[in-house]
Parts: structure tokens; sequence; C-alpha cells
């Protein structure tokens, strides 16, 4: 769902009309768009539907509390920071804020200037890695536009590249591959990847996403995309296994997800994080996510 809105959108979920109140005006009037949940509960009904910038979550409330409702919002938004508003300053309620998935906290009663000044440090580093893992979808990779008839709209200068290495620059091997294409667009969801065994050396096409109306992007893969997790394992003082569930971290997959891929349970997943985030020296999601895909550019880490 879209609010059509430019504003960063804050999430806040605490039960407590005083701090809503403060809350609300502070935030307005330093240009944020404000949603409001009174518990754990609503707060997840609003996350179903809206992927807000920034949550800043209550630790006690009733129906569900804080950290029960950031574990589960984990789930939803890996990489959303989350930063817990509480009065318990006890250690242990520290750790638990950050061992649920929180990224900061603050405690009450709230000064407005330090508030807003930890949501524009976190908003500013969760644009930069949303910056960077465009930056990893699109490095490397080789994209292709084509329409309803499988005729090639465009391709990127690497891609061009690839097909004409591949013979693909011949008319008549270029008119088989849109006959290819243009059977396989309407079933690509069914039969997965197409093969196309034209070329001297079969090349794969992986439907990737429908652009606008008759223009669809395609991707050729196996040629060198960055889903090998051994980048990583060379580069970071971690395990073949750490390597695979960073490099699915990095590319925004929950928990959930990552365990499907890997054959893995979530809880296994979240155990090889947790032994992955101090030989990072990082202690969230999205600080590892930012090690990741340094890495996986070639960038120093």
């Amino acid at each position: 769902m879209s609010l059509h809105s430019d504003k960063p959108i804050i999430l806040v979920v605490d039960d407590s009309p005083d701090s809503l109140g403060m809350l609300n005006t502070a935030l307005n009037q330093a240009g944020y768009m404000v949603l409001v949940a009174l518990n754990g509960a609503q707060a997840l009904a609003i996350v179903e539907q809206i992927t807000p910038h920034v949550v800043l979550m209550d630790a006690q409330m009733p129906v569900m509390d804080g950290f029960e409702c950031t574990r589960s919002m984990r789930e939803r938004l890996p990489l959303t920071p989350i930063i817990f508003m509480t009065g318990l300053s006890e250690t242990e309620h520290v750790v638990r804020a950050f061992e649920v998935g929180g990224n900061d906290y603050i405690t009450k009663p709230i000064k407005p200037v330090e508030l807003l000044a930890r949501i524009t440090a976190h908003v500013a580093r969760a644009n930069m890695i949303n910056q960077a893992r465009v930056a990893l979808d699109v490095a490397r990779q080789f994209i292709l536009a084509v329409d309803d008839l499988g005729h090639i709209l465009w391709a990127t200068p690497d891609t061009e590249e690839l097909l004409t290495k591949h013979g693909l620059d011949d008319e008549g091997l270029r008119t088989r591959l849109g006959v290819a294409l243009c059977a396989w667009l309407p079933t690509h969801e069914a039969h997965g990847d197409l093969m196309f065994k034209g070329c001297e050396v079969p090349l794969s096409f992986r439907y990737f996403k429908q652009a606008q109306n008759n223009e669809h992007l395609l991707r050729v893969i196996g040629q060198n995309i960055l889903t090998d997790a051994t980048a990583l394992e060379a580069a970071l003082p971690i395990t073949k296994r750490e390597a695979e569930v960073l490099l699915w971290v990095a590319h925004g997959k929950t928990n959930k997800e990552i365990g499907e891929i890997l054959g893995l349970s979530p809880r296994t997943v979240n155990k090889h994080l947790e032994l992955t985030f101090p030989k990072l020296q990082v202690d969230n999601r999205s600080a590892a996510t930012s090690i990741a895909i340094q890495a996986l550019l070639g960038l120093p880490v």
C-alpha cells in the first residue's frame, strides 16, 4: 500500500496518550509522516500493508508488548530500523531489546532533539543500505527487455556483448530465440527458467519483472551474478554456511525464506546469524547487510 507521500514514514507503537501527542507533534514538525499503533497487534496489522522507514517501539504495552511485537515484525521487515522507547533501563531489558531485533533504544522521558537525531541517522543508514541493495541487484547482472512476441527491445551493454559472444548477433539465431521467448513468456511462472539451446553454449533466461505493458525484463543467469557465497567466505572471517546465510540476508530475505532456500529451519538460520554478528563486530542485521554488500561488490570492509 502506498500513502502517496514523499515524507519518510515513522510508525509509533505506544499506548500512552501523552507520549503519542508529544511524538506526533515533534515528528510532524520535523517533516515525517506519523502512523500510530496502540499495541503490538495493531502494529503488525499495519506493517502487513505499509512499510515504514523507522519504527518507534514502546517496550511495555497491553495485548502484545514491544519485545514480542519486534520479534514477529522482524520476519516481515528484516532491515527496517526499530528503536525501542522504554523506561526500563536495566541491562537485561536493553539486551533483550537487541536480542529480539531492535537496532537502538532511548529511555523515557524522551528528549525530542535526541530522538530526532537518532531517527535521522537510522533513516540515512537505511537509505544507504537500500541503494546498495539496488546496486547489488543490478551489478554484474545481464538484463534485457523483450516484448510479448519475444523481440529484444533493449539490452545493457554487457548483455549485448554476451549475446554477441554466443552468436546471437546472427539474425536467424536471434529470430529463433524470439520464437522461444514468445512461447515461454506466458508460462514462465509454471515452468521456471528458459534454457535456450540454439547457441553452442546454452543460455538460461530468468523472468525478472514486467516493466510496463508489452515490456518484460529478463536476466541471463549463470553469468557471474552475485549469488555466490564464496566471495563472502573469502572476504570475511566466517564459515561456508554462515556465508551462505549472510548472502541471502544481504538480498533482503527473512529467516524463513533463507531456511527454505538452504534447507534449514528459521531457528537454525538465526543461530548462524548469532555466530556471525560477533565475527563481523556488528550487533544487528542492518549492519551485517552493509558489510556483506560491500564484500560482494568487492569494496573494502
